[in-house]
């Protein structure tokens, strides 16, 4: 893994240097975390000024939450592990004479950038814009691999959940049980904050979940994902609690699964991000469900689970192969509830069997 490490850094150096920085600061926890194998609370990395350099307020732990940091890659400590890592960057790339530095301005504070340019005057510091979040989006095979077993694992959560009683329990239980069994079953921890909605409550997207409890008859909703090796996955499920659904609520279930399906099918590469979000977005529009919908229908997953690219009606841009994304399409009906479907899936070619399925916890309307 070194070397992939280094090859990822390598390749950030060769665009700062074609934008005329002899040097860049990476601050943002996931993009450190990409280039350096690791992420320690409150480091960044130091790439080009002399040597790259992962400068930390307090010696890296064995807390795998934050992955294990390259050997091969200096690490510096800062003095009584005090004191704020980009500030002493900058310092330290003053030091190697450097004159331009490019630094993550999205990341940084106001604060944080008027200490940088207190620390080291005479250092230009330039915009290194996206860069490292664009090189993130297509991923290699152990990547993908990290995303395949956290989907494994949140489909393990979520079939056991299943089969558990569920009438009378409330949606906060709910998403502390399922949160619980993703650790259980080798989850760093939860990809997001859980979201179990039931009855009128069902069908929004990332429902804060409350002390409601579970009715026959309800629509439940549940959206969860685990976290393995920092890689991030989603899922969406809706069932019908206790009875036979109601013709209303197979009516739009059939239909909020026609569109995630028409969404999952789009996916190959060259395929627009505009196209894909057509595909899952139009049959709900058609049926008179536009005034619903969410601004996208799906959205990159990795070291964060809300990555490049964007599924939405305005995106600009074409998939590549080896992408992971959610496909996950929802209606809500105020007072009623409503359906939401959602995979993690990575853009294959056709010539592969098309776009790889990484959550496969069945999506027929059961009920439970």
């Amino acid at each position: 893994m070194s070397e992939v490490y280094a090859v990822r850094r390598g390749l950030v150096r060769d665009r700062c240097a074609a934008a005329g920085s002899a040097a860049a600061l990476v601050s943002r926890p996931a993009n450190v975390r990409y280039l350096a194998g690791g992420a320690p609370p409150g480091a960044v990395l130091l790439l080009g000024a002399g040597e790259d350099v992962l400068l930390c307020p307090r010696a890296p732990g064995g807390d795998p939450a934050h992955g294990r940091t390259d050997e091969s890659l200096r690490v510096s400590v800062l003095g009584g592990g005090r004191g704020d890592a980009a500030v002493a960057a900058a310092s330290l790339a003053a030091t190697h004479g450097t004159e331009r530095l490019a630094v993550e301005e999205h990341d940084l504070t106001v604060a944080r950038h008027r200490a940088m340019t207190t620390a080291a005057p005479r250092l230009r510091l330039g915009d290194l814009g996206t860069t490292v979040e664009q090189l993130r989006v297509v991923k290699d095979e152990e990547e993908i691999a990290c995303l395949r077993i956290a989907a494994e694992i949140t489909d393990q959560a979520l079939g056991e959940l299943l089969e558990s009683i569920l009438v009378g329990r409330t949606e906060r239980h709910l998403s502390l049980e399922l949160e619980r069994r993703l650790v259980d079953h080798g989850a760093e921890g939860p990809a997001f904050a859980t979201s179990v909605a039931t009855g009128p409550n069902s069908g929004q997207g990332r429902h804060r979940p409350t002390d409601r409890r579970v009715e026959e008859g309800d629509f439940l909703s549940v959206c969860l994902g685990a976290s393995y090796r920092g890689y991030r996955c989603e899922i969406a499920r809706t069932f019908v609690i206790g009875t036979a659904p109601a013709d209303w609520q197979i009516e739009l279930y059939d239909l909020v699964f026609a569109a995630q399906r028409g969404g999952r099918e789009a996916l190959l590469p060259d395929a627009t991000y505009r196209e894909v979000d057509h595909a899952a977005r139009h049959p709900l529009d058609s049926a008179g469900h536009g005034e619903a919908l969410m601004p996208r229908t799906g959205h990159g997953v990795g070291l964060e689970i809300d990555e490049d690219p964007q599924l939405a009606p305005t995106a600009m841009g074409k998939l590549d192969a080896c992408v992971p994304v959610t496909v996950g399409p929802g209606v809500h009906l105020p007072g009623r509830g409503g359906v939401r479907i959602d995979d993690t899936l990575v853009v294959r070619p056709e010539a592969d069997g098309g776009p790889e399925l990484l959550t496969i916890t069945t999506k027929e309307l059961l009920a439970l």
